[in-house]
């Protein structure tokens, strides 16, 4: 099935390549005529998932966006003191190739203006393997695959960069840069010229959610502490002199390039980049701006509403076949149960359902196999249901339902904003829903029999006809109304009871709390485990609805056992064979305990 979430992000795409305002970057010739009707969309979470939209495999100069990657670099070879010397981690308000410095001392305001950026890259270690090596080898690992330099937007870059070559004379006066700047400028220069597409982006964005660590590989691409920093200052600072709009509308640490990219990041949770040419009058896309905002807005991505570390939220995942209901079947419905039950999935769910762990949660749902036509999510052990997870449930609900398969829920009691979804209070009751819509749709009628004879009883089959018969004879007959209780807690052994017609419900009760154990219906016995133990009752029998029965009371089994003692023992093993059988399910449930 189709991720709901990859349709939003389509449905936006196709709405956003209506947005024709702003032109490619002017500053840099190679990059001038860029298409400005090229667009993609690509959003990755800290489990390694990438989703996207249209052009994300076309590659572009990083730009701008290599800045918070090369600073992160210089925080893990200097560490933040020794960083912190030579620049500062102040907004500047000013456009990003403004000069920006401390009057008295040189220091540049932040890491993301371009002063700021050739200052961090003079700070990168430079040995054996070359800075640029370096450089271009953790670019490489944050995107998950090898990237390379253009020679020729390098060229252009040093063709046209009077303005930042001053920067770098400027900086080297007030020792910010120590040595000749030539070099850090050039290696600054080739930092922005890397080639990526839309999905790196993404994937280096999220090893930045995912603390310094490569979502996919495992890869350590930056320090946690480095990443506290440079998350830090991307938000505060990464926008340049729109980053107070920025912050109030989007609320997430980002960086744009003038080569078109856009990348935004929710700590513990994904990355998202974008990428559309059209720049706005501060050097920003303009669709990307539009589509963040509409995400982050959509999605309820604001740092504000910030969950934690956005690991799945799936408890556990498995089929009702691990755990039937306490619904007693007859053998050929259990037959059958057996081999669809796989058809019928649960998901204990727990935790926050905001963005990414909901997001998890309808990945797996959409990744299930086409076979799978009833999916139980079990919410008691959500904490918060955030509005994204609303809706993200929504559709996942309609998407479903487009496919003839179907969603519930299990919560304790119905959420308002989804009661348009299937509900039950309790787990067991909705594996009982399940077991019964599968027996409908690839079963026969007579698997969920309203009416059985005495001599169609499973608990009786292994005895003769004629054993049958005068077991018959000896039971009584009668009728109970709705909800009336048939057997009390402690009451002695009163007999083994045949249910002909009806249903009936065993419960326990502490206080005024019941706790249904088992619900059993045509062709099932119940009142025999009173024999066991102490010989009283251990649970409460209630009529669900009219009840027709058939009792061989206590004193009919007591005359049996001296006039036919051998019946009377080949009844007992019948009922015990059935007794265990039942015992054999109940233990096989006890591995899922919350029912």
């Amino acid at each position: 099935m189709r991720s709901p979430i990859a349709d939003y992000l389509s449905h936006l795409y196709e709405d956003l390549l209506k947005v024709t305002s702003g032109t490619p970057y002017q500053g840099i010739p190679a990059m001038a005529d860029a298409d400005t009707s090229k667009f993609a969309i690509a959003m990755a979470t800290v489990d390694g998932h990438i989703y996207t939209v249209g052009d994300a495999e076309l590659e572009f100069s990083i730009q701008s966006i290599s800045k918070p990657f090369s600073y992160g670099l210089a925080l893990d070879d200097q560490g933040l003191a020794a960083v912190d010397a030579k620049i500062d981690v102040e907004p500047s308000g000013d456009a990003f190739n403004e000069i920006s410095l401390a009057r008295k001392t040189g220091r540049p305001a932040n890491a993301m203006i371009n002063a700021g950026a050739i200052a961090t890259i003079s700070m990168i270690k430079d040995g054996e393997t070359s800075r640029f090596e370096r450089i271009l080898e953790m670019f490489s690992q944050c995107a998950g695959r090898e990237l390379s330099l253009s020679e020729t937007i390098y060229a252009s870059e040093a063709l046209t960069g009077h303005r930042n070559r001053a920067l770098a004379y400027l900086l080297r006066s007030f020792n910010i840069i120590e040595t000749d700047p030539t070099p850090a400028l050039e290696d600054y220069f080739k930092a922005c010229s890397v080639m990526v597409n839309t999905s790196d982006l993404a994937m280096m964005a999220a090893s930045l959610a995912n603390g310094g660590v490569h979502p996919s590989s495992g890869a350590k691409v930056m320090s946690a502490e480095a990443v506290q920093r440079v998350l830090s200052v991307m938000t505060t600072c990464g926008m340049y002199d729109d980053a107070g709009a920025w912050i109030s509308a989007v609320g997430l640490p980002a960086k744009s390039g003038v080569g078109g990219g856009l990348i935004a990041v929710l700590p513990g949770q994904l990355g998202l980049a974008i990428y559309s040419p059209a720049l706005d009058a501060h050097g920003s896309s303009v669709r990307g701006l539009a589509t963040s905002e509409r995400i982050s807005k959509d999605m309820g991505l604001h740092f504000v509403r910030a969950a934690r570390i956005g690991r799945s939220v799936i408890r556990d995942h498995y089929d009702i076949t691990d755990v039937p209901s306490a619904t007693r079947h007859t053998e050929d419905a259990v037959k059958l149960l057996a081999e669809y039950g796989k058809r019928a999935h649960i998901l204990e769910l727990a935790g926050d359902l905001l963005f990414a762990g909901t997001e998890s949660m309808v990945r797996e749902v959409s990744d299930l196999s086409a076979d799978v036509e009833l999916v139980i999510l079990d919410l008691r052990r959500v904490d918060e249901l955030d509005k994204i997870a609303i809706r993200m449930i929504q559709d996942l609900n309609n998407a479903m339902a487009a496919e003839s398969r179907t969603l519930v829920l299990v919560q304790d009691q119905l959420f308002a904003p989804l009661e348009e979804v299937k509900f039950f209070s309790n787990r067991n009751d909705a594996v009982e829903w399940a077991e019964t819509t599968l027996l409908l749709r690839h079963g026969t009628p007579d698997l969920m029999p309203q009416e059985v004879a005495i001599s169609d009883f499973a608990a009786l089959a292994p005895l003769a006809e004629s054993d049958i018969r005068v077991l018959d004879a000896a039971m009584t007959e009668s009728k109970v109304a709705d909800d009336q209780i048939i057997r009390r807690v402690g009451q002695d052994f009163g007999g083994v009871y045949f249910i002909l017609n009806g249903k009936v419900v065993t419960s326990t009760h502490e206080g005024d709390k019941p706790t249904r154990h088992a619900t059993l219906s045509a062709g099932m016995t119940f009142g025999e485990i009173a024999l066991g133990g102490e010989g009283d009752q251990t649970t409460r029998v209630t009529a669900l609805g009219e009840v027709h029965l058939k009792v061989l009371t206590a004193e009919a089994i007591a005359q049996l056992e001296t006039k036919n003692p051998s019946l009377a023992l080949r009844f007992w093993k019948a009922i015990a064979r059935d007794a265990y059988t039942r015992v054999e399910e109940n233990l096989k449930d006890s591995n899922y305990p919350l029912r």
